[in-house]
């Protein structure tokens, strides 16, 4: 069974190579369009960090979250997601990292995935770093000013992402920042979390977990009794989609996302609306398991 994890993990980086070098390749026309769709929403830099941006309709101060890519990802790779919380009401945005494909260069793991016990507050504390940046830009951006409701604000990140918002939430206290209300983690690397000391039980916001059947690399670590779910205190939710890999949440992969973006808006609408929840009970027909605490 490890051996199956650690080829589905290579895999999936692989197809993140593939997806982030696409994204980062293509030409600048072709990216203008997607921009004037609203599809990659629009490009600013923040912090000293280059991020896109996707805004709520209508006007006055509006709840936000912020995205954080997977491993060699990009800010736009799961544009579906991004913009479907913006078409909600939601502020969305995305910094890219320094590991990213589409600032053009292949990074190599800081740690090796198949080592997670070797990961700690240094990996990738970067990440960290670059949300942090971004967060305390948009405070004093005049642009932003009166735009944004800082009561009502949300994390949400893929695989290396789900780490980083984790981590940001408490999974490594020293990244923990103020304000955050609720974390959506889509097939997040949290196995580092496990043998940390103190790990996911530092977490004092709602989480929700997403991830797949066909996501071996990932999902059994957070399913798994033991695992990242049952470690996280409550509340707390699992979403598990039948037939999704790793890459099911991002552009690459179209499946399943009408009820992912179903699932994520609920939960935040949930934690950061003060809406009743309901909707995190109900078992959509592609949904595999489904468990709320």
């Amino acid at each position: 069974m490890r051996g199956i994890r650690r080829l589905a993990l290579a895999i999936a980086r692989v197809a993140m190579f593939l997806l982030a070098w696409s994204n980062a390749s293509r030409a600048d026309a072709p990216l203008q369009a997607e921009r004037a769709s609203g599809n990659s929403g629009e490009t600013a830099t923040l912090g000293g960090r280059r991020v896109n941006i996707w805004r709520p309709p209508g006007h006055g101060a509006a709840p936000i979250i912020i995205f954080s890519h997977g491993f060699l990802g990009c800010p736009t790779q799961s544009k579906f997601l991004t913009q479907g919380l913006a078409d909600a009401g939601y502020w969305v945005i995305a910094p890219q990292h320094a590991d990213s494909m589409c600032a053009h260069h292949l990074s190599l793991p800081q740690v090796p995935f198949i080592r997670p016990r070797d990961w700690s507050t240094a990996t990738y504390r970067d990440r960290r770093d670059d949300i942090v940046a971004v967060i305390e830009a948009l405070h004093h951006a005049p642009a932003f000013a009166g735009k944004i409701d800082w009561s009502k604000l949300g994390l949400m990140g893929h695989s290396l992402g789900g780490y980083t918002v984790l981590g940001l939430a408490g999974g490594w206290p020293d990244w923990r920042i103020p304000g955050v209300k609720a974390v959506v983690a889509l097939s997040p690397w949290c196995a580092p979390f496990l043998t940390a000391p103190g790990g996911l039980d530092g977490i004092s916001v709602p989480v929700e977990y997403q991830g797949g059947t066909l996501d071996f690399g990932i999902t059994p670590s957070v399913k798994r009794r033991g695992g990242c779910y049952d470690a996280t205190p409550a509340p707390a939710g699992f979403v598990e989609f039948r037939g999704a890999g790793h890459l099911a949440w991002t552009d690459l992969v179209a499946r399943d996302h009408a009820d992912m973006i179903f699932y994520a808006r609920a939960f935040f609408d949930t934690w950061l609306l003060g809406q009743s929840g309901d909707e995190l009970r109900i078992r959509r027909s592609d949904v595999a398991d489904l468990w709320v605490k």
